[in-house]
Parts: C-alpha cells; sequence; structure tokens
C-alpha cells in the first residue's frame, strides 16, 4: 500500500507541472522521488508535522503563564522543555580553562601521547567516515560481477538517522557516567540547532550523488568566503588584511580545483548544478548550526549536554519523517537484503559519534587553534585517499589549486593564533594598570 507521501507528491506535480506532465507523464510521475529538491520537499513536511504541533504547545503554555500556575505529574518535564533555568552563567568557560590549565601543567610527554591519542582519534573516525559515506551514496549493493548493476542506497535521510541515534546513545551514556552541570537551557531551543543540523547532514549526503567527493571537501574548505561576506553585507564587520588575502587564496585554489576536473562522471550542467545548489544549502545550514549552539552555550552546559539535547530532537524529527514517508521500514529492509551496507552503516554512525567526543576533548585540552590545524590535514588527506580508493582524477593544475587552499588554511590558523596570543599577552598590563 503506498504511503501518505507516494499518494500525494504526483497528485502536487499534476498541479505544478501540468505540461511537464503532459509531456512526459510515466516518467515523472513514476520517479519523482528520485529528484531531489522533491525529497528535500517530503521530508521538511514530515518536519512540520511536530514542529507546528510543538509551536503551538510551546505558544500555550507561555501565554497561560503554566511555569507559574501549573501542577501535576507532568509538571517538571514541561517545566524543563518549555522554560527550563532562564539564569545564563560562564561557569563553563571557566571549567574548561581550569581543565586546560590542568592540562598544561602535565610533562611533556604526557601532553605529547595526549596530542598524538587526540590527532589519531580524530582522523581515524573521520577518514574512515569520509570513506565509508562516499562508498555508501555512490556504490551499488549486492552486484555479484562487475557486469550487475546492484542495488543503490538513496535514503540520506535514514544515514542522518542512524548517526544521530548512536550519537544520542553514547552522549547519554556519558552524562550519566560524568558529573555534568545543572542544565539551564529550555529543551525546545535545541531543536532550531537540530534542524539545520539535519538538513546540513542531508545536503552533505545527498551532493555525493551529484559532485565528487574531493570537490565537496574543499568546498566545505572555503565556506569561510560566503560568512565572510556574509558577516561584510548583514553585520558590517571589519576583517584583517591577512583575512581578505587568505579568501582571495581560496576562491583562486578552488577556482582552480573545479575549472581542471574533468567531467566524464557529471557531464550534465543541470547535474552540476544541483550538487552546488546542494552544497550552498550545506553552507547556510551549517553556519546557522553553529552559531545558534554558540547562542546555546551562553547557559550553564557542557559539550556532551549540547550533543544530547541536538542529538534528541534530530532522532525524533528524522524517525517521524522516515515513518511518515513510509520510508525507515524499507531502509531497514535494504539492511536486511545487504548485509554489507548494514555492516557500513553502523561503522559511519559509530565513527560519526567517536569524532563527535574527540572534537570536544581536543577543544577541551588543547584549544580550538591546534583542533583546526587537525581538521585541516584531516581534509587534505581525505581528498587523498577518496582518490586513492576511487579513482577520482586530479590534474596538475588542480593538485595545485588543492595546496593553495590548504596552505590559506594555515596561515588563517597561524595569523588567529598570533593575534590571540598577542591579546593574551596586552591582558595582564591592562589589568595591572
Amino acid at each position: 500500500m503506498p504511503s501518505f507521501s507516494q499518494r500525494i507528491w504526483p497528485a502536487l506535480v499534476l498541479l505544478l507541472f501540468p505540461s511537464a506532465v503532459t509531456a512526459e507523464e510515466p516518467s515523472l510521475l513514476d520517479g519523482w522521488h528520485d529528484v531531489w529538491l522533491f525529497r528535500f520537499l517530503v521530508n521538511m513536511l514530515g518536519y512540520s508535522t511536530i514542529i507546528i504541533p510543538g509551536y503551538l504547545l510551546i505558544s500555550y503554555f507561555k501565554r497561560t503563564n503554566y511555569a507559574e500556575t501549573g501542577s501535576g505529574f507532568c509538571f517538571p518535564l514541561i517545566k524543563t522543555c518549555v522554560f527550563g533555568n532562564e539564569a545564563k552563567t560562564s561557569l563553563l568557560d571557566d571549567t574548561s580553562a581550569a581543565s586546560r590549565n590542568d592540562a598544561d601543567s602535565g610533562s611533556t610527554l604526557k601532553q605529547a601521547l595526549k596530542l598524538i591519542f587526540c590527532a589519531a582519534g580524530l582522523q581515524v573516525s573521520y577518514l574512515t567516515w569520509g570513506v565509508l559515506q562516499e562508498r555508501v551514496m555512490t556504490r551499488s549493493y549486492g552486484a555479484a560481477t562487475t557486469d550487475q548493476e546492484g542495488e543503490k542506497f538513496k535514503d540520506s535521510q535514514f544515514l542522518v538517522f542512524m548517526n544521530r541515534i548512536l550519537a544520542l546513545t553514547v552522549s547519554g551514556i556519558w552524562c550519566v557516567m560524568f558529573k555534568q552541570p545543572r542544565h539551564g537551557a529550555p529543551m525546545y531551543k535545541y531543536s532550531f540547532a537540530s534542524l539545520s543540523n539535519i538538513l546540513s547532514s542531508w545536503c552533505q549526503y545527498e551532493a555525493l550523488k551529484f559532485i565528487s567527493f574531493p570537490t565537496q571537501v574543499l568546498a566545505k574548505a572555503s565556506k569561510v568566503i560566503p560568512v565572510m561576506l556574509m558577516g561584510k553585507i548583514v553585520s558590517h564587520k571589519s576583517y584583517e588584511y591577512w583575512e581578505y588575502f587568505t579568501a582571495v587564496l581560496i576562491s583562486v585554489g578552488v577556482s582552480m580545483f573545479l575549472l581542471s576536473s574533468t567531467t566524464d562522471k557529471h557531464p550534465s550542467t543541470v547535474t552540476t548544478f544541483s550538487g552546488v545548489v546542494i552544497l550552498i544549502g550545506y553552507i547556510i545550514f551549517d553556519s546557522f548550526t553553529s552559531n545558534w549552539q554558540d547562542n546555546l552555550f551562553k547557559y550553564k552546559m557542557s559539550s556532551v549536554q549540547m550533543m544530547f539535547g541536538v542529538n534528541l530532537f534530530s532522532c525524533l524529527f528524522t524517525v517521524g519523517s522516515l515513518l511518515e514517508q513510509g520510508a525507515f521500514f524499507e531502509s531497514l529492509g535494504f539492511m536486511t537484503r545487504h548485509s554489507e551496507f548494514a555492516f557500513h552503516a553502523v561503522l559511519l554512525s559509530v565513527c560519526s559519534a567517536c569524532g563527535q567526543l574527540f572534537i570536544f576533548y581536543t577543544i577541551n585540552q588543547f584549544g580550538a587553534a591546534v583542533f583546526t590545524i587537525i581538521m585541516t590535514l584531516r581534509q587534505a588527506f581525505a581528498i587523498l585517499l577518496s582518490c586513492f580508493l576511487y579513482g577520482h582524477t586530479v590534474t596538475l593544475v588542480g593538485g595545485f589549486g588543492v595546496v593553495v587552499v590548504f596552505l590559506a588554511l594555515f596561515l588563517r590558523v597561524y595569523a588567529r593564533s598570533r593575534m590571540k596570543s598577542g591579546r593574551r599577552g596586552a591582558q595582564p598590563l591592562a589589568q595591572k594598570v
């Protein structure tokens, strides 16, 4: 029996694109779910069935001042979800700074071993994650010989759900095992970062159907350019000369790589345009996620609590949408038919969850600059590994463009760390005066 989305979307196609349906009715109506824009809209429709009732309930509880007048068995849960503890503190920053000072006070050998552990954990987690991501989204399963076509997995949202459910489990266990700050943020505020995080992850998976993995990595590395443009236009921010210089270097390097890339795999301009649009969507959603999380950290919470709250809503949104579309059990059926895919999906989720924990630990122990250097190296290694395993061809000019991009990224990290160290050095003098 067809699901709700399978019944409703062909009707919408008839209403929105009647001329296209007249010219090519069977292929359009039968294959609408192969169009990424329709899949995106179906997912958004599923999320809205959770967001709209949630918004109405939150508005009602706030309008009736439920925090003051409410009572009963559900009162603590509703108060935590809707109101929380509105007091914002900076105790977490003090805790992070203290733990980093403790780390600095250790022996040089111990610190070196910690750094090697963090770097190895991040590299293994995210390099494996990148290889599996490309394998799952671009290769088929079940083909006994090279002549057989096999079956491709198409539902990016199910992979997002798999990643989030394991991350939720890991962060939940971590919160139970280790003492955390008293939680103060209203739970519903995590839903904003959760929704944008789901959409950015979906775009990341979906883009691999239209562009190569090295192109995606370079696009993610160059997202500093639209961030600077947005800051200049919207917030009227001013930037240092080295920020403009490195942004120009990144744009030149990316242009060299893209213009020198071969078009054997993706000759269609429509396909290329779709990949660019999806990548732009990824950058927009990912930028919102980080900014909203920065705002949430004004409350007294740890990074693992943030991980738990965001993944809790991510699981709620994705499983609700998957069940409404009938795609949840279809994906489970694909897992039962192809045990190799089941192994890849689980390992993909394990790498994602472990990678998040390594991110928190590395930043806590060594700061953001060291973490950025490690992750920049990871992006360079990911391109080389993808080219080696999946046969992506990179010309000499394209390779030089990749070197230019990562050189610019390292220059940004170096200049930013020099500026921060200069400010820290000047700060005690100001306090003495």
